[in-house]
C-alpha cells in the first residue's frame, strides 16, 4: 500500500520573497525562452499569506513583519476558506473612489471601516500547497495551481490580472494608469521562485519626462554617483539609481568648468555645487515615493 500523501504546512514564516528588477521597456514575448507572463503592478503592501493550522494566518511583509493584525478581515477570509499549508504571494491593496489608494493602507482597520475603504488581497503566485513546496516548479505550473486554489474563494481575495499577450499588456500599461496601476511586471513562464532580485521578473513602471536643473555632483567630481537636481516644482532631490559609468564621465566632463564649492547638504550629504547650473532631462518615476532618474544634460545647456 502506498503511503498517504503529505498534508498541512511545509513552509512557515519567515520566507524571503522573489523581487523583480526594474526595466525601461516591456520585454517582447519572444525575447526569453518559453515566453513571458505579463501582470499588473499594483501599489500596495507586498505580503506572503501563510495559512497555518487552526485557521491561523500570517501575512508576512517583505521585512518579515506580520501584517495580519492590521488587516484582520483579509486574514480571517483566508483562514476560513483556504486549506492549511497554502502559501501565497501577493499584494494588499486599498481602493477609494475607483482607484488604488496606498495611503489608506496606513490607516487603522477601524478607520478604514469608518470611511468605507475596502482592502483586497491580490495573489500573483503560490509558494506551497498542502504538503508540498512548489517553488521549484515553473511559473506556468504555479499559476495553474494558484488558479485552482482560489477558484471558489471570491472577493476580497483574487488572482491578479495577467496575460501572455504582449499587446494586451501594452494596452493595460497605457490605459490603467488612471486607476492607480503602477505598471506591468513581466515574468518568465519557465522561472522557478527564488528569493531575492532576479531578471526572470522585470517591473516596468510609468515614467514622466521632465526638465530639471543640475545643481551639484554627489561623490567624486570626476565620477559622480548621483546628481543633486531641482525639479520644476522647486523640490530638490538626488537622482536614482546610481549613474552608469558612461553617464558619470559625461556629466563630469560637462561640469568640469562650472564647479563651485563643496558643501554638506542637510538632506543630501556632501555635494559639490555647480557655480553655473546646467539644464538636464529627467524621468520622474511614478509611485508612492517618486524619484528622478537622470537621462542626459540638455544640448541647450
Amino acid at each position: 500500500m502506498s503511503p498517504a500523501p503529505a498534508t498541512g504546512p511545509v513552509l512557515r514564516p519567515p520566507v524571503d520573497v522573489m523581487r523583480p528588477r526594474p526595466a525601461d521597456e516591456i520585454p517582447a514575448q519572444g525575447s526569453t525562452p518559453g515566453g513571458f507572463q505579463y501582470s499588473l503592478k499594483l501599489d500596495g503592501f507586498r505580503a506572503l499569506a501563510f495559512v497555518l493550522e487552526e485557521r491561523r494566518v500570517v501575512l508576512q511583509s517583505r521585512s518579515h513583519r506580520d501584517l495580519a493584525p492590521e488587516f484582520p478581515e483579509i486574514a480571517a477570509h483566508l483562514g476560513d476558506r483556504l486549506p492549511a499549508g497554502l502559501v501565497l504571494d501577493g499584494e494588499l491593496c486599498a481602493y477609494r473612489d475607483g482607484r488604488l489608494s496606498f495611503t489608506d493602507l496606513l490607516r487603522s482597520p477601524g478607520d478604514r471601516r469608518r470611511v468605507g475603504v475596502p482592502v483586497s488581497y491580490i495573489a500573483f503566485d503560490v509558494l506551497a500547497v498542502p504538503g508540498r513546496d512548489v517553488r521549484p516548479l515553473p511559473l506556468a505550473e504555479r499559476w495553474r495551481l494558484l488558479g485552482a486554489a482560489l477558484e471558489e474563494i471570491g472577493p476580497p481575495v483574487q488572482r491578479v490580472l495577467a496575460t501572455v499577450d504582449e499587446e494586451t499588456a501594452r494596452d493595460w500599461f497605457r490605459d490603467l494608469r488612471e486607476v492607480g496601476v503602477e505598471g506591468v511586471v513581466a515574468k518568465a513562464l519557465r522561472s522557478s521562485y527564488r528569493a531575492g532580485e532576479t531578471w526572470s521578473w522585470r517591473k516596468v513602471r510609468h515614467a514622466d519626462t521632465l526638465d530639471g536643473t543640475l545643481l551639484g555632483l554627489v561623490g567624486p567630481v570626476d565620477r559622480p554617483r548621483a546628481l543633486l537636481v531641482r525639479l520644476p516644482d522647486d523640490r530638490t532631490v538626488t537622482t536614482s539609481p546610481k549613474l552608469t559609468p558612461t553617464q558619470a564621465r559625461e556629466v563630469a566632463a560637462l561640469a568640469a568648468g562650472r564647479l563651485g564649492e563643496a558643501v554638506t547638504d542637510p538632506e543630501h550629504g556632501p555635494v559639490t555645487l555647480l557655480a553655473d547650473p546646467l539644464p538636464v532631462e529627467l524621468l520622474q518615476l511614478s509611485g508612492r515615493q517618486e524619484t528622478a532618474r537622470f537621462v542626459r544634460v540638455r544640448s541647450d545647456g
